[in-house]
């Protein structure tokens, strides 16, 4: 059973190195246009977006590592309308937010996965059930999940949560092959080990986000981004071993934030604060 479930993970691994990226489609979106710049001076490193199911037309997004353990709820023109505060929960390195629903409620999964220098054994995600502008922003009721990956420790800035298959996949940051990891659900509070279910030819994922019917999927880089689409019910794991199609990129001082819009219109970008300039909401309507 051992060596069969290493070769299936080979084989997976070259499936998805083998998919060839496709030539800029620009057809499929329009240009990126900035709906508004963040100016809050709290909010200087915004690294993981997701539109709220809640609220929708509101975004939530997180700061990067060493800033309080703080979700920001901004609106369309980026500016922060409610600071939510996750209360005994340490930012150690927060990279990404995303969202899941279960009937009719929906839940916030912030994902302290970034590891600049491969040191940690465990990476958290931290599963909170979705606030409501209206309520406190103290928030203290956090399922924390432990997850370690399965081969070795490695830098990541990117959780995806897919609402087919209710798995989440975590795909890391700096090879020259990012590699893809599934967190099969359900999810334990307990150490889930993330499989490692092949690699992908890019470098510099920071960010990434699959729609909410389940059947797109983003990527993106500080440069690009790359979209899928599923053809018929294949698996995440099975859409990443085709190709992938470049989409347009307004380059963002130092983009690392992507989410689909709720109502399937396009999708958003968010920069961190960086070399200079404000990080930008930007909106790619879909043609």
């Amino acid at each position: 059973m051992f060596k069969y479930i290493r070769f299936l993970t080979i084989f997976l691994s070259a499936a998805m190195v083998s998919c060839q990226k496709k030539p800029n489609e620009k057809s499929l979106f329009e240009k990126g246009v900035a709906h508004g710049t963040n100016k809050n001076g709290k909010l200087e490193e915004a690294s993981g977006l997701v539109e709220s199911a809640r609220q929708p037309g509101y975004f939530w997004v997180i700061n990067d590592s060493g800033n309080p353990a703080d979700i920001f709820l901004i609106d369309k023109q980026a500016k922060t309308k409610k600071v939510f505060h996750l209360t005994n929960i340490e930012n150690r390195d927060w990279e990404d937010i995303t969202i899941s629903t279960e009937g009719n409620t929906s839940y916030l999964y912030i994902a302290d996965i970034g590891d600049n220098n491969a040191r940690y054994t465990y990476k958290y995600i931290y599963k909170i059930k979705e606030p409501s502008i209206e309520d406190d922003e103290l928030i203290s009721h956090v399922d924390k999940l432990t997850v370690k990956l399965e081969d070795k420790k490695r830098d990541s800035e990117t959780l995806m949560f897919d609402p087919t298959s209710k798995n989440l996949y975590l795909i890391s940051k700096r090879e020259s092959n990012v590699i893809v990891y599934e967190i099969a659900h359900p999810f334990k509070v307990d150490t889930i080990i993330a499989k490692n279910i092949g690699a992908l030819p890019f470098e510099f994922i920071n960010g990434g986000a699959i729609s909410p019917e389940g059947n797109e999927l983003l990527l993106r880089t500080y440069t690009d981004i790359y979209y899928w689409k599923k053809k018929n019910n294949e698996s995440i794991p099975d859409l990443l071993k085709t190709a992938a199609i470049e989409l347009p990129y307004n380059r963002e001082p130092q983009g690392e934030s992507i989410a689909w819009a709720r109502d399937s219109t396009g999708y958003y970008t968010l920069s961190e604060n960086a070399k200079g300039e404000r990080g930008k909401l930007y909106f790619y309507k879909r043609n």
